[in-house]
């Protein structure tokens, strides 16, 4: 089972946190877990499609994005290893999706049925009781990153849009210098806001010694 190679990264997931590698092999097949690649550029989901899986991204990097009314497309989500997708959408009542997800290298991912979770199947797997919980608490703080999310987006200047994304990477890393992972393009997407508005107040911030930065690496003082 291809899976196995990438147990012990599942382990510091937040599905399968607290669980022992040998119980995550096990309830990788009760559940019908799958292991899928998709090629650089390839949609994951789009927008419109129904979803009754959810997914871990095992390796690479993707996008959530959606369409606003004048039909710039938004950034909603970054995807790395250990990232979740759907799952807010196949545990919903309608499951179709309002966002499409988008590679932007090569990925590999764990999909799970939602109901091989939810489902009789798995209830006399080891270990069954920690990932029903897991499931519940992962689709709570979905929520809530989509209310940071939400957060930065809605701030109502350039500036503090930075920063409050800027601050918010801090915070996850633990370090006041650190790297994002977009360029100027698409940290301008991600927050927003128009490229060239961007840059002036980068280098206005830099002046007011708020920061420093060098190409994507940023310095938070």
């Amino acid at each position: 089972m291809m899976m196995n190679e990438f147990v012990c990264d599942l382990v510091r997931t937040r599905l399968f946190l607290g669980l022992e590698p040998g119980e995550i092999t096990e309830l990788l097949l009760c559940v019908q877990a799958r292991h899928l690649k998709y090629a650089k550029g390839e949609r994951i989901i789009s927008a419109g499609d129904r979803v009754t899986s959810f997914a871990i991204v095992l390796s690479g990097r993707g996008k959530v994005i959606q369409a606003d009314a004048a039909g710039r497309q938004i950034i909603i989500a970054l995807l790395s290893q250990g990232s979740e997708i759907g799952i807010l959408i196949a545990a919903s009542r309608e499951q179709i999706s309002p966002v499409t997800v988008q590679t932007e290298e090569p990925v590999e991912l764990l999909s799970i049925p939602l109901d091989g979770v939810l489902g009789n199947s798995a209830q006399n797997c080891p270990g069954y009781d920690r990932l029903l919980r897991n499931c519940v608490a992962m689709i709570a703080e979905k929520g809530l990153d989509l209310h940071d999310r939400i957060g930065v987006l809605l701030k109502p200047t350039v500036r503090e849009k930075i920063l409050a994304y800027l601050n918010q990477v801090a915070g996850e890393i633990g370090s006041r210098s650190f790297q994002i992972p977009l360029d100027r393009s698409g940290l301008a997407e991600y927050l927003n806001i128009d490229r060239s508005a961007l840059s002036r107040e980068l280098s206005r911030m830099k002046r007011d010694g708020l920061l420093s930065y060098r190409k994507n690496t940023f310095t938070l003082f």
